[in-house]
């Protein structure tokens, strides 16, 4: 009886939060669904097509295309900002005045809209005038954003700015609560600092670690304000991603069946994914019943 309250007492407080997400998410991805499904014409007249605008999309080498860009774009993320994320929480002070100001620090760059990112760093890789394009040059570097290279190099380099300081939070956080005693005991053995790291702070990091890959996934994944303001998915259509490719197709040729049918896919991937960190989230923490 103790526990249905509670179950009914929790899911109270839930209501609001379901609430606005029906209202904000299930809602506008159903009228997606719908215009996935449909053609449109003139006075808001709808044909329904079935799968029609799928076979579209999926036949398409520019959506393949664009879904490979984002990939590699996540990928390239992921591969600098968890490793970069672990070193510097490693290194981060216990404890003191300092902990406080590195962490307020690291809060800024996240607390930045996305548009103030974008067009901070735009400003910053400017010729002539930006911070960032002199002190490439004082060393030798020429950016040219021109060069697909370079615009990537920027890309990658801005949102490593803008949210490596979500990971070192997490794995700060998560450091701090293990127990003192293994580091003693670890002392005692002669550990060395590799195996301290492997044995003891490798296996408690899992978990929020595979929540930090799936929330910078999720968020590099569907990257489109800043790149849209530094490049605009230029040179040519090298940092063109697949959230441009769906504005691109539903706001400005206003072709909202595709543009349906090409969000409903976009929503599957992030949707896949995310299910696969899930599951393996909860996995290790049944396996070792780690918190």
């Amino acid at each position: 009886m103790h526990n249905t309250r509670d179950t009914s007492t929790a899911w109270l407080y839930l209501t609001p939060a379901l609430l606005v997400l029906l209202v904000a998410g299930l809602i506008p991805i159903g009228f997606v669904v719908f215009y996935s499904l449909h053609d449109t014409f003139g006075g808001n007249v709808f044909v329904w097509v079935g799968s029609q605008w799928f076979h579209d999309v999926l036949r398409s080498v520019e959506f393949y295309k664009a879904i490979a860009r984002s990939l590699v774009f996540s990928f390239l993320v992921l591969a600098v900002q968890i490793p970069l994320g672990i070193i510097i929480a490693l290194r981060m002070p216990k404890s003191g005045w300092l902990t406080t100001f590195y962490i307020v620090l690291l809060a800024i760059p996240m607390l930045t809209p996305t548009i103030v990112v974008g067009y901070l760093w735009k400003a910053m890789i400017q010729p002539e005038t930006g911070l960032l394009y002199q002190s490439l040059l004082s060393i030798g570097l020429t950016p040219d954003m021109n060069n697909p290279l370079w615009a990537w190099a920027v890309l990658l380099l801005m949102d490593t700015w803008h949210w490596t300081g979500l990971v070192i939070l997490l794995c700060y956080a998560r450091l701090r609560t293990i127990p003192t005693a293994f580091y003693q005991a670890a002392a005692i053995d002669s550990a060395s600092g590799w195996a301290v790291f492997r044995f003891i702070q490798l296996p408690r990091l899992k978990l929020v670690l595979a929540i930090a890959v799936l929330l910078r996934f999720m968020d590099s994944f569907t990257l489109y304000t800043e790149p849209y303001v530094i490049t605009r998915g230029g040179p040519g259509v090298s940092t063109t991603f697949l959230s441009h490719e769906l504005v691109q197709t539903g706001l400005i040729q206003f072709d909202l069946g595709k543009a349906g049918a090409m969000a409903v896919i976009y929503f599957a991937i992030v949707m896949l994914v995310s299910a696969v960190f899930y599951r393996l989230m909860m996995a290790d923490n049944d396996n070792k019943g780690i918190l």
